[in-house]
């Protein structure tokens, strides 16, 4: 089993009732500068960023509908379609890496791939900068927050703080976690039990019960082989970018924090129901057979994972 040190996200926090847990509440961010926050906000939404301004970071990723855009695909300019689910953007400040077969760190490093993608956003770096500098707003704006003003550097580094400003607190699992028993149902407390006891926190842990570490996706036996289709690009994972044996089919493992609100499933999208994707990787991750009592049990205690954004819970 391939697992990946977990050290980033297992934050320590502080007076926390339920220290022995595998899971930890999420902790806002801290030292977040607004302007950045506001200026990055303004380029999460901007059309006029990708090549024939049809499409903005949020076209994928939109803010009212968890973080995604509940396609298997995601569409960019000019129709073209994606090879890859989107993940939510919510919590993504949480991740160990980036994308599902973490090619990048950061949330920085993030930014200039679907900006510059054929498939997604489809512009260059210079079109982007030679936009923002002569709009007299986006100027201002820059020159008021970086010394140096309209960069490629300020430009990721707007966008990835409005991001990180995107990290969800409070769920009522987190309020649980922190001492307040009554926070969630016995039921919703029954389906973490099961979700415990079945180990699906081998690699759903930490404070995004995932993201966290990369694992194979058929530990105990060959997804891939067993489906109805066959194998694209897309599903070899980390190996198209290391080209490493071991790495064929390793994925980033996704967080469970908005699983929700965040359908279809998987890496490509190809899952539409929670339920049989429980049951999926049940059996290829634990080699276990879950009953659509747990199940039900489960997708209970998943209601409680999601934080508040914009003073609403989810």
């Amino acid at each position: 089993m391939r697992i990946v040190c977990l050290c980033l996200v297992l934050q320590l926090v502080p007076s926390i009732a339920f220290s022995d847990e595998p899971i930890v509440p999420i902790v806002a961010p801290e030292g977040l500068q607004q302007a950045k926050v506001s200026l990055g906000k303004k380029l999460f939404f901007e059309t006029r960023l990708s090549a024939d301004g049809s499409i903005s970071c949020a076209s994928c990723h939109d803010l009212d509908f968890g973080g995604v855009d509940n396609n298997i695909a995601s569409i960019g300019i000019d129709g073209k379609k994606g090879s890859m689910n989107a993940p939510t953007v919510f919590n993504s400040a949480l991740n160990f890496r980036q994308f599902w077969n973490g090619r990048v760190k950061t949330l920085e490093e993030q930014v200039p791939f679907p900006l510059q993608d054929k498939l997604e956003m489809g512009n260059t770096w210079n079109n982007v900068l030679r936009f923002l500098q002569q709009d007299e707003d986006y100027n201002v704006s820059f020159e008021r927050i970086y010394d140096d003003g309209v960069t490629q550097d300020n430009v990721t580094n707007a966008i990835a703080e409005f991001e990180r400003s995107l990290t969800l607190v409070d769920s009522r699992f987190d309020l649980y976690l922190k001492g307040d028993a009554s926070a969630i149902s016995a039921d919703e407390k029954k389906g973490y039990q099961l979700f415990k006891d079945y180990g699906c926190v081998a690699c759903h842990q930490g404070a995004a019960l995932g993201g966290n570490m990369f694992q194979k996706f058929g530990v105990l036996e060959n997804y891939f082989v067993d489906r109805d289709r066959a194998i694209q690009t897309v599903d070899l994972g980390r190996f198209n970018q290391t080209n490493n044996e071991e790495d064929k089919y390793v994925f980033k493992v996704p967080s469970l924090r908005m699983v929700m609100q965040t359908a279809p499933y998987f890496h490509d999208g190809s899952e539409q129901s929670l339920d049989e994707v429980i049951k999926i990787m049940a059996k290829y991750q634990l080699g276990r057979e879950i009953p659509d009592a747990d199940i039900r049990f489960i997708k209970r205690f998943f209601n409680t994972l999601a934080g508040v954004y914009q003073g609403q819970a989810w």
